[in-house]
C-alpha cells in the first residue's frame, strides 16, 4: 500500500494539502505597471510542470499561458514563479498542475479537472501606489554599523567622567569616549573600505554607553558631540555619496525621559500617566510596577504608542531629524513590540518629508507582515544570520540545509525587499562572528564572501573587517582596533576586494539569486546572481580540504556559457571540472 494518498494505479497522488497561493503579499505582487509576479508553493518534488493561465478578469480572449520556473526549494516545499503581463493591469488566473500522472486546475476555490465559473484568483488592478519598492539606493548597498561610543574618540574634551582605557575589556557600564568627531576623523577608513551607508546606533542623550535608554529625543548626547558635529558628519558622508541612517527607540524611553519623570513626581495626576502602562500608584521601581522593555528593566519604561499624544510626539521625532538634519533613514529598535498602526503612520510622515528615506525595523524573526509597503522598507535579517552561523561558523548544518534556510527567507518577501534586507553576520547584540568561528579566519572569510555576493544589503559590524573578536554583549562592543599591527590586514583586503567587485558588477548588487548547487556530502554551496544579460556564479567550499566541481552540471539560469573567468584571480576556464581550495571561494562570470 502507498503510505500517502494513491490513485488507482498505485502512484502517489499530488499532495494537495501542500499546494498554496494567495493573490496578494509575497505570492502575488506587481513588478511593473503591467506585470504581476505570481508564486505557487507545492510539496517538494511533487510536480513536473506548473503553468499559470491568465486573462483580463473581465473576460475577453482566450487565456494566455506562462510556464512557471522552479525558483527555490526548502526541505518540504518547491516554489514556482512566473511574471505575467497584461496591458489592462487586471488579472484573473488559475494554475495548471501536472505531476506526471494527473493534471489538475488549482483555483481560489480548490482543485478541479475543469475550471468552474467564478473560481479564479483575482488581482483586481495594479494600482500605482501599490507598485512600491524600498529606496533604490538601499537595494544591494554596503552598510557599515557603528557603535559610536566604541568607534573612535575624536574629541576628548567631551568625554564622560571616568573614561576607561580604549583597549581594556568593556563592561556593561564602561565608557570609552567614542564620539561623532571620531567617525569624522576616521572617515577615510570607511571610504577606502567602500561603505555606501553608515548606520549609527543611537546618538541621542542617554546615560548609558549604548544610548538605547533615551532621555531626550531632540538632543544629541553631549558626550557624542553637538548638532554642528552631526551636520558636519552628514555633509561629509553626502559629499562622498554615503547615506546616514540613525537608530531610534520608540518602544521604551529612558528613566530620565521628561514624561516618566513627571509621572514619578505627580503620580496619577500627571498629564503623562497614560504614556506608560502603570499597574498602580505610587510608582515603584524595585521591582517595577509598570511595563518595561524586556524583563523588568526599571530604567526602560515601555511607551504606550496606542495613545494619540504619544504617537504624535514620536511621529514628530521621526520627521524632525529628516527635515532639520537631512538624515537618510531610520533603524527602529524593538520594532515588533509596537503596534502596526503606529508604523503605518510613521511611514507616512517620514516619506512625506523624504520619499527616499529608508525605514528599517529590528526584528529577529520572520518579518513579512512588516514589509508589505505600508510599514518598513527592510528589516535586520537575523534569519539569514542564524543560517550563516550554523553553516559557516558552527558547522551544525550542511550545504543542503543551508540552501533550505535561505529559500525560506527568500520566498517570504518580494524581490525588491530581499535586495534591501540588512544582511548581517553580527551586530552590537551578538557574539562576534569570528569568535563563533573559534577564531578561524578561513571560515569567517568564506562567510564574508557569501555575505558580500548574495542578494541583499550586506551590513558590516564595525571592526569585523579587521578581525575583531568578542563574546556576547558587552564583550562584542570593544574599542575599535586602529593599530595596523593589531588588525588582520588580509581580512581587510578581502573585504575591500569583494566590495569593489560588488560595485563593479551590477548583477551582484541588484540581480536575482538562485541556488544552483548544494551538496551536503562535499559541503559545497553555489548560487548564481543573474539578470537578463549577465550571470555570476559563486561557489563556496565549506570544508578544510580541496575539492572539485564540474561546471557542466550547474543549472545556469540564463544560459550555459562556453567558458568562464574567475573574477578574483582573472583565470579563464572552459566548462569542466574546477578546483576549490580548502574553505575556498570561486566567483565566476
Amino acid at each position: 500500500m502507498c503510505a500517502n494518498v494513491c490513485n488507482r494505479q498505485g502512484v502517489k497522488a499530488m499532495l494537495r494539502e501542500a499546494v498554496y497561493h494567495l493573490a496578494h503579499g509575497n505570492y502575488a505582487y506587481p513588478v511593473s505597471e503591467d506585470t504581476l509576479r505570481v508564486t505557487l508553493r507545492a510539496a517538494k518534488g511533487d510536480l513536473q510542470k506548473v503553468q499559470v493561465l491568465y486573462h483580463d478578469r473581465y473576460g475577453g480572449s482566450e487565456p494566455l499561458v506562462a510556464t512557471m520556473d522552479l525558483v527555490a526549494e526548502d526541505e518540504l516545499f518547491s516554489y514556482y514563479q512566473a511574471d505575467i503581463v497584461l496591458a489592462t493591469k487586471r488579472f484573473g488566473y488559475v494554475f495548471l498542475l501536472d505531476d506526471g500522472k494527473n493534471v489538475l486546475f488549482y483555483t481560489e476555490k480548490g482543485f478541479f479537472t475543469e475550471v468552474p465559473p467564478n473560481t479564479q484568483f483575482h488581482y483586481p488592478y495594479i494600482a500605482l501606489r501599490d507598485l512600491w519598492e524600498p529606496p533604490r539606493w538601499s537595494q544591494g548597498a554596503v552598510i557599515y554599523q557603528i557603535f559610536p561610543e566604541r568607534f573612535a574618540n575624536g574629541d576628548p574634551t567631551n568625554d564622560p567622567p571616568n573614561v576607561e582605557a580604549w583597549d581594556t575589556p568593556p563592561t556593561v557600564t564602561s565608557q570609552k569616549g567614542g564620539d561623532l568627531q571620531g567617525v569624522i576623523d576616521r572617515f577615510d577608513h570607511l571610504v577606502d573600505l567602500g561603505v555606501e551607508v553608515i548606520y549609527l546606533t543611537p546618538i541621542f542623550q542617554a546615560p548609558s554607553n549604548h544610548k538605547y535608554d533615551t532621555v531626550d529625543y531632540y538632543k544629541i548626547d553631549p558626550h557624542f558631540g553637538t548638532e554642528e558635529t552631526l551636520r558636519t558628519l552628514i555633509q561629509l558622508a553626502h559629499d562622498h555619496g554615503i547615506k546616514i541612517v540613525l537608530d531610534a527607540v520608540f518602544n521604551h524611553s529612558g528613566f530620565g525621559f521628561f514624561a516618566f519623570q513627571d509621572v514619578l513626581a505627580k503620580g496619577p495626576e500627571s498629564a503623562y500617566a497614560h504614556w506608560f502602562n502603570i499597574e498602580s500608584f505610587p510608582v515603584q521601581t524595585d521591582p517595577p510596577n509598570y511595563e518595561t522593555f524586556a524583563n523588568q528593566i526599571a530604567t526602560m519604561p515601555k511607551l504606550m504608542t496606542v495613545e494619540s499624544d504619544v504617537r504624535d510626539y514620536f511621529l514628530e521625532v521621526g520627521r524632525y531629524w529628516i527635515r532639520e538634519f537631512g538624515i537618510d533613514g531610520w533603524r527602529l529598535d524593538v520594532a515588533n513590540e509596537i503596534d502596526h498602526q503606529f508604523w503605518r503612520e510613521f511611514r507616512q510622515v517620514v516619506k512625506a518629508e523624504n520619499p527616499e528615506a529608508l525605514i528599517v525595523g529590528e526584528l529577529w524573526h520572520e518579518a513579512s507582515e512588516w514589509v508589505r509597503g505600508d510599514q518598513f522598507d527592510s528589516v535586520m535579517n537575523y534569519s539569514l544570520q542564524y543560517a550563516c552561523l550554523d553553516f559557516f561558523a558552527r558547522g551544525t548544518i550542511r550545504a543542503r540545509s543551508f540552501a533550505h534556510r535561505l529559500a525560506k527567507v527568500q520566498m517570504n518577501h518580494t524581490q525588491a525587499v530581499n535586495l534591501s534586507m540588512f544582511n548581517l553576520l553580527g551586530s552590537h547584540d551578538t557574539e562576534r562572528f569570528l569568535t563563533t568561528c573559534g577564531g578561524d579566519v578561513q571560515k569567517f572569510s568564506l562567510a564574508v564572501a557569501f555575505q558580500l555576493t548574495y542578494e541583499g544589503a550586506p551590513m558590516i559590524y564595525y571592526g569585523d573587517e579587521v578581525g575583531m573578536e568578542g563574546l556576547i554583549d558587552p564583550d562584542c562592543r570593544r574599542g575599535m582596533l586602529w593599530d595596523p599591527k593589531e588588525q588582520n590586514l588580509e581580512l581587510l583586503a578581502w573585504h575591500k576586494t569583494l566590495i569593489e567587485l560588488r560595485k563593479k558588477h551590477h548583477v551582484l548588487r541588484r540581480g536575482q539569486s538562485k541556488t544552483v548547487w548544494a551538496d551536503s556530502a562535499t559541503n559545497i554551496f553555489g548560487f548564481v546572481r543573474f539578470s537578463q544579460d549577465e550571470q555570476i556564479l559563486v561557489l563556496l567550499n565549506n570544508l578544510p580540504r580541496a575539492q572539485s566541481i564540474d561546471l557542466r552540471e550547474i543549472a545556469w539560469p540564463v544560459e550555459m556559457p562556453q567558458h568562464v573567468q574567475d573574477l578574483l584571480t582573472k583565470e579563464t576556464f572552459n566548462l569542466g571540472k574546477i578546483m576549490l581550495e580548502p574553505y575556498g571561494t570561486r566567483i565566476l562570470g
